[in-house]
């Protein structure tokens, strides 16, 4: 009998009982991989709990977790998972939304690439689907850049798939820096930035794996149409974004990086210098052109 890849699937969960069966079906019908997925729900309204819990008296690859807290964010529930996980019997550990549908192949694809890329984690485009059956790719697959890692994530989180070496680490430092990531909002772009700054190699897969599901819930979302942009230039505009930034810098150690230094200080040169370096600094056109544009005007603080 094969040795099959072991992984562990940390999914977070919070008031998903609408999706979240589809969901574990399309994780346990994973080929060529053996999953344990660890389920984490954040004190709900709608017993997902409940659901979750039915589910894995019937497949034990299902594993509930404790319900009494509230962490009041995905963030919060993701570094839950990674800082109480038990990965030392796995091959890789990965993430996972409550409400996408992975194709089949996800895990085994995603392990193919690692092995044959010698890298250390994964990511890939994803392919959004809407309510109304409407479907676009999200393209996040374009060439890492030197300071990438320091202002947008790697894509998104529920992509992410990491060898147990760099999974092992990053608990490590999620456990010795707790208070300090409190204020983390964005996992997945924490996970990335961690990674990069750390020395670690990161893989971008073009193909999607997965149908991501899109709904007015999304803490981020696919930033498709005219009302999801503007609620990210908002956020841009109102130094939300930049505050994320500094936070993830100064926890991470690279504080007296250049790009963010000029971030930090901002005046007319340092604004100057951030526009003629905006490749280095987002890896899409748009967002480089978006990114560009902001740093123009004076920054709210």
């Amino acid at each position: 009998m094969l040795n099959l890849p072991k992984i562990a699937v940390c999914l977070a969960a919070f008031n998903g009982k609408q999706h979240i069966a589809e969901q574990l079906k399309s994780l346990l019908d994973q080929v060529d991989v053996e999953v344990t997925i660890y389920v984490s729900v954040d004190l709900s309204s709608d017993n997902t709990a409940a659901l979750v819990k039915n589910i894995g008296k019937n497949d034990l690859r299902v594993v509930f977790l404790n319900e009494s807290e509230c962490y009041g964010s995905a963030a919060k529930n993701f570094f839950s998972l990674l800082t109480n996980g038990q990965f030392e019997a796995f091959d890789y550990v990965a993430l996972s939304d409550q409400d996408d549908i992975w194709h089949n192949d996800k895990l085994s694809c995603a392990i193919q690439m690692i092995q044959a890329n010698k890298v250390d984690a994964y990511s890939s485009n994803v392919l959004a689907f809407w309510p109304d059956d409407k479907q676009k790719l999200i393209n996040k697959a374009q060439t890492q850049q030197e300071y990438d890692h320091m202002f947008e994530s790697a894509g998104p989180g529920c992509t992410f798939v990491l060898t147990k070496s760099l999974a092992l680490t990053l608990q490590d430092f999620l456990i010795r820096n707790k208070e300090k990531c409190e204020k983390v909002a964005l996992h997945d772009w924490f996970i990335y930035a961690y990674a990069r700054s750390s020395g670690y190699q990161w893989f971008i897969d073009p193909r999607p794996h997965m149908l991501y599901r899109q709904h007015a819930e999304n803490v981020v979302g696919a930033n498709v149409g005219l009302k999801a942009k503007l609620a990210r230039w908002k956020k841009l505009r109102d130094g939300w974004l930049v505050e994320q930034a500094l936070l993830m810098a100064n926890i991470l150690g690279y504080s007296n990086a250049l790009p963010i230094q000029k971030l930090v200080r901002y005046n007319f040169a340092d604004r100057l210098w951030l526009i003629l370096n905006v490749t280095k600094l987002r890896r899409r056109l748009r967002d480089r052109v978006a990114l560009a544009l902001f740093l123009i005007l004076p920054l709210k603080r």
